[in-house]
């Protein structure tokens, strides 16, 4: 990996495991994932109930990067079928996951906001409210899209201000698209090692169990990021703990 990018803090691949299949099933309906309403939750019996933890999650990058969609993947519902600028929609998903060295699974939810760069544009009040208490800022970009990615610097100083202490997580998107993408591993490993970063990489649909699987990877490093950007922040684990210089 790159310089300063986190280890797994979740054990990966828990929830397809056979110890995670009663949570699996808790976020499924007849095998596709179940949409959760704002108030909702999975239902679990009571001696598997675990602690819920919630993010927000905010969705940047420019046109047609594929945010709606990447969204919908992660929550495995359908992606729409035409790109239509996004005025700003919430979705929220669950996760459960095991972080390293704990006993007991922590159910993650994760409610994602998202919103077009053009009606960021328009509405000046929309990108404070995108960012106000957001757990963390997901900067996308797309293999097919080589000026998606050459501007992530400019994109990192804008969404973010200085001093906040928001986690910041690269995504490229349509990484399974086209043999010939138009951003290399060389420039990803590059950009890697200057900011400290690492990339996740999102590729497919996540409907059905097919879709699951596709998907849990990208998950399981989100919610490990983000729990322990919370245990650094509460001093259970110091500051850069698993960043090996190499």
């Amino acid at each position: 990996g790159a310089r300063g990018c986190p280890p797994a803090m979740v054990e990966p691949g828990w929830l397809l495991s056979p110890p995670g299949r009663p949570y699996l099933a808790s976020i499924l309906h007849k095998n596709q994932r179940r949409v959760f309403g704002l108030l909702e939750r999975p239902a679990l019996p009571p001696a598997l109930s675990v602690p819920t933890v919630t993010y927000k999650l905010f969705v940047s990058g420019r046109s047609g990067v594929g945010k709606t969609a990447l969204v919908a993947a992660l929550a495995g519902s359908p992606v729409p079928p035409l790109h239509r600028e996004t005025l700003g929609t919430e979705g929220t998903l669950f996760w459960p996951a095991v972080p390293l060295g704990s006993e007991r699974p922590v159910l993650f939810q994760l409610r994602f906001w998202d919103c077009g760069e053009s009606a960021l544009r328009k509405f000046e009040h929309l990108l404070p409210a995108c960012r106000e208490e957001a757990d963390a800022v997901l900067l996308l970009f797309s293999f097919t899209d080589r000026a998606s990615f050459e501007e992530l610097p400019a994109r990192l100083a804008r969404v973010l201000q200085p001093g906040e202490d928001t986690l910041r997580v690269v995504v490229g998107t349509r990484f399974d698209l086209c043999p010939h993408t138009a951003v290399t591993e060389s420039d990803v490993a590059a950009f890697e090692d200057s900011w400290g970063l690492r990339v996740l990489r999102a590729g497919g649909s996540g409907e059905g169990q097919g879709g699951l699987v596709r998907v849990a990877p990208l998950l399981d490093a989100l919610v490990g990021q983000l729990w322990q950007r919370d245990q650094m922040a509460a001093g259970v684990i110091p500051e850069g703990q698993g960043a090996p210089e190499d």
